[in-house]
């Protein structure tokens, strides 16, 4: 068979774009847990969550078993804008680093907002549309989630209001005006303008924010004003399954050439990316058709897979949201400020984090200098200047094909180029001038954080979010016996790799203030 020569750029036609989203769930053996009331332990309800979330991303949430979903042709039309997306054969990077890799990326970062995020947020906007509601609320991170809800909002007609984190905020004026070009408000999170931003401001003065901070205050808003839902950019299943169009088109471009990855690696925050460009590739995985390796990398500022606990968890600081099970470093955990403001969040999809429970995938940390150096040096023979997020791919990336050069392997690499960098030359110049940090946090500091995760008993009488009540363990020995059960043994060994033992159960322990949904139907 005559071995066909694979060009620069794979670029399906536009008839090839996918019709369908992929719902990873559904081949899952073992489904993520359920987000769960943290008043009565119960999975939340269809009912309740309606009340923050739009109704079709309510049921694409919870439905663990349809395996395919018609793509909108609303959404379609908008995804002509910008996608199929190319797939790049790294030709350039092979040969600076002499490897028998071959190595590929899948570049998202062909669209005004810059990003993968426009997958998943034009989608979100349009079953908002649909609704017929006024508007909706969000955060944002380094801002490419906001820029690409903004475009979709303004498309759609949409009022939005974006919560963004302060530190990049600071770092990042120019994506908030994109924002505000696109007809979106944005504030600085933690802010004075809610109930728990102003909690979040006096138990933390002067604190940089988080994504748990920001979406904390995205959810207060969406509730407390009539016409409004929450919408937000990464984490839910309702997001992956959005994003699995990455993953799709990836898997067809390569199959036109007959390629099979042998590693697929993407930078993980959320999830979002990470969940999109492995999907079909784990679906075949997980029903026995084919092998791949999978690497999540994330920062070492924030690691919640490589050095986080494996329990029910809040989804945000302020602690107004449901409880998912997923990797977490712990809702209250603040990260260092760090460039890749995409990535600064305690916990990881519960879809993801089943599948690393699992060993179905793996996961690594690195350090921003690292990943800095490898941008540069990926800027500097690919031609596209790299998010900070995507370069955390690109650094383990360039690490496995040099790794090949050393044994002599042909592997093929596949890794997700999620967008681009021109709004983190702040970033960019604190490298150049050697003033960028590399902190770590410490073990004593993350087993202070896991010590404080949520550890609920059913309750008679439930409590209202978003009244600002910290739950507290009744006394200190309930708490060493809860923290025992929940807290997992974490060994890390040489290669920055862990291994697991012990196991965790459904969240126990009698707390004061507990919160409840009632909030979510003021």
């Amino acid at each position: 068979m005559e071995q066909k020569t694979i060009p620069y750029k794979i670029y399906l036609n536009e008839s090839e774009m996918p019709e369908y989203w992929y719902n990873l769930r559904a081949d899952m053996p073992k489904k993520p847990a359920p987000l769960l009331d943290p008043a009565t332990h119960e999975p939340m309800t269809a009912e309740a969550l309606r009340a923050v979330f739009c109704e079709e991303l309510v049921a694409q949430e919870l439905d663990s078993d349809t395996r395919l979903y018609p793509i909108p042709q609303e959404i379609r039309d908008f995804y002509r804008m910008y996608r199929p997306s190319p797939l790049v054969r790294a030709y350039c990077l092979e040969k600076k680093l002499k490897t028998p890799a071959k190595i590929f990326y899948k570049f998202e970062g062909n669209n005004t907002s810059g990003s993968h995020k426009l997958n998943s947020a034009v989608a979100q906007a349009y079953y908002a549309k649909k609704q017929g509601l006024k508007g909706v609320t969000t955060e944002t991170g380094a801002g490419q989630w906001g820029t690409a809800l903004s475009m979709a909002c303004s498309y759609f007609g949409l009022d939005l209001k974006v919560y963004m984190v302060k530190v990049s905020y600071e770092q990042k004026p120019f994506r908030r005006e994109v924002m505000r070009v696109y007809g979106a408000s944005v504030t600085p999170s933690p802010s004075d303008t809610t109930e728990v931003g102003r909690k979040i401001l006096t138990e933390h003065p002067g604190t940089g924010g988080s994504l748990g901070c920001a979406i904390s205050e995205a959810v207060e808003t969406a509730v407390k004003n009539p016409g409004y839902r929450y919408v937000l950019g990464s984490v839910l299943n309702q997001v992956l399954l959005h994003q699995s169009v990455i993953g799709l088109e990836t898997k067809s471009a390569l199959d036109k050439y007959g390629i099979k990855p042998d590693i697929i690696i993407g930078c993980a925050g959320g999830g979002s990316n990470l969940g999109g460009l492995i999907a079909p590739f784990m679906g075949e995985k997980l029903r026995g058709e084919n092998d791949y390796r999978i690497i999540a990398v994330e920062p070492a500022s924030c690691p919640s897979l490589t050095r986080g606990v494996y329990a029910y968890d809040f989804c945000d600081t302020g602690m107004v949201c449901p409880l998912a099970k997923m990797y977490t470093l712990g809702s209250d955990f603040i990260p260092a400020p760090n460039h890749a403001g995409g990535l600064r969040y305690h916990g990881m999809s519960p879809i993801l984090s089943e599948l690393y429970d699992e060993g179905l995938l793996e996961a690594v940390s690195v350090p921003q200098t690292k990943v800095f150096e490898a941008a540069e040096q990926f800027a500097r023979v690919e031609g596209i200047l790299p998010a900070p997020e995507s370069s955390h791919a690109i650094r383990v990336a360039i690490d496995e094909a040099i790794r090949c050069r050393e044994t002599g392997e042909a592997k093929t690499i596949v890794f997700g180029l999620t967008g681009t960098g021109y709004f983190d030359l702040v970033a960019y110049e604190k490298f150049h001038n050697g003033q960028m940090d590399d902190y770590i946090p410490t073990d004593a500091e993350l087993n202070a954080y896991a010590a404080r995760l949520p550890k609920y008993k059913k309750r008679s009488r439930r409590r209202r979010f978003l009244r600002g009540a910290r739950p507290r363990v009744r006394d200190d020995a309930l708490a060493d016996a809860s923290r025992n059960k929940h807290l997992r043994r974490i060994q890390r060994s040489a290669d920055g790799r862990r291994t697991v033992s012990g196991r965790h159960e459904k969240p126990t322990g009698t707390l004061k203030n507990a919160p409840d949904l009632g909030a979510f139907l003021l």
